[in-house]
């Protein structure tokens, strides 16, 4: 019995003495690791959604019209007179898809401006911290790319301008809330979301599985949270 116990516990110093901690990473290696394994998290989250049907097949980042209007919507096309909502929501859906593809030098840009004290903070903080940066430092920029794409691509259907008096008035009577009153806004912003959102899901696996992070250098990092 007392072999047994010396010998337990000479694996527990034995696995001590290899394990890692952020305390034991250089600064270097901890930058060099989260901006891995965030350039790799941005780079799928723009290809997944860049894509003909990357929100439209979505169930849950496809874009439908915003609060009453798409309950309204809802009910047309119960009735047989949703063929307008429906044009207008795929080319909604369209415009985001061509518009994600233009985030990826920004956000790209955001890891490499991260400062060792950026990196610190975010190996420390929660599930979605990388991303929160990314949202904080890029998505004025990437709101600016995508705001002509999806303009250019409503406004080659006659709904837009529609879409846009009607919001207009429905937004003045507080049934939906006025930054979703202008077309190309509101779906930017859709967008926006949708891409931190997939971004985030990207953060979540790999500091979930070290493994799955790109890099031997990621893995390391991530390993030691």
């Amino acid at each position: 019995m007392l072999r047994l116990t010396t010998l337990l516990a000479g694996l527990v110093l034995s696995l001590n003495a290899f394990a890692l901690s952020i305390a034991d990473l250089s600064q270097g290696d901890a930058s060099g690791g989260l901006k891995d394994a965030l350039s790799q998290g941005a780079k799928i989250a723009v290809q997944q959604l860049g894509k003909p049907g990357g929100f439209s097949n979505d169930p849950d980042l496809r874009i439908g019209l915003p609060g009453n209007l798409g309950k309204v919507a809802s009910t047309m096309k119960m009735m047989g007179m949703g063929a307008q909502v429906e044009q207008l929501e795929a080319t909604m859906n369209q415009a985001a898809e061509a518009a994600v593809p233009q985030a990826q030098a920004l956000l790209l840009d955001a890891v490499k401006k991260m400062t060792i004290s950026d990196a610190k903070g975010i190996l420390a903080g929660p599930q979605d911290a990388a991303t929160q940066y990314l949202n904080r430092t890029s998505r004025e920029q990437i709101r600016a790319k995508f705001l002509p794409i999806v303009k250019q691509a409503t406004d080659q259907v006659g709904l837009a301008q529609q879409y846009n008096a009607f919001a207009g008035k429905a937004a003045s009577f507080g049934v939906i809330d006025a930054k979703n009153a202008n077309l190309e806004g509101y779906v930017a912003e859709q967008a926006l979301d949708g891409l931190f959102e997939v971004i985030a899901e990207q953060e979540a696996s790999i500091r979930e599985n070290p493994a799955g992070a790109a890099t031997s250098l990621a893995k390391k990092v991530f390993g030691t949270l």
